[in-house]
């Protein structure tokens, strides 16, 4: 019961000390925050940590975090979802971005590269009784274009730059969210189909995380 009620507490401070005053105010993203459990989707052993404003490592593969809560929800406040909306993320990690998602969607795709961290999700998702997430193991880099087009795309990590083939699977008036540059300027990039061959792109604020795997990074030349 005790640890019970520690975690509300840390819930709850998570929320008004962390998130909010990260300018996410959306009532229903942070309704989210309150009733998806994020410590249910931590890596074994670390629900201790899974409210603090941190990165926490997982999976296998070196460089691989579940995002600080604040990035996470900001994230999702920028995609708007709408209750009909049909979504990728590329990225699964533990499942909680895809669960914050499939809250607001009608339906939500998320692609993995490491077998074991996408096992994990299912789990994760699973045991949150959440049932219109499909986790699939695979390079999300190139999208899934033939279960598209999407209302939303979201990127769970950083890339040097967004594929143009990940833009091409939105719908007109598809948004895609994703972490877009080098270190150490990196910024949330929010990129809106306006029309079947335009774009718009939105640059409101900064976030330096981890690489997203299978992006390529451009060539850097060296006088």
């Amino acid at each position: 019961m005790q640890a019970n009620l520690d975690l509300d507490k840390a819930r709850f401070n998570m929320i008004e000390q962390q998130v909010r005053p990260w300018e996410v105010l959306d009532a229903h993203v942070l309704e989210l925050l309150d009733t998806v459990h994020r410590d249910l989707f931590v890596p074994a052993g670390q629900q201790a940590l899974a409210y603090v404003d941190m990165e926490l490592p997982v999976g296998t593969g070196q460089g691989q975090v579940m995002l600080a809560p604040r990035v996470q929800a900001r994230m999702v406040q920028e995609l708007a979802l709408q209750p009909t909306d049909k979504v990728l993320e590329v990225g699964t990690g533990t499942g909680f971005t895809a669960a914050l998602m499939a809250q607001q969607a009608e339906q939500v795709l998320s692609l993995e590269t490491d077998a074991q961290l996408a096992e994990q999700a299912r789990a994760n998702l699973a045991r949150a009784n959440i049932h219109n997430v499909q986790v699939r193991q695979a390079d999300g880099s190139h999208g899934a274009a033939s279960d598209g087009p999407f209302d939303a795309i979201m990127l769970s990590g950083s890339v040097p730059e967004v594929p143009q083939s990940l833009l091409d699977q939105l719908k007109v008036g598809g948004r895609l969210v994703a972490i877009v540059g080098q270190e150490p300027i990196m910024r949330a990039t929010i990129i809106t189909r306006v029309s079947d061959h335009s774009w718009s792109t939105a640059q409101p604020w900064d976030a330096n995380v981890p690489r997203l795997t299978g992006f390529v990074e451009p060539t850097r030349f060296e006088f």
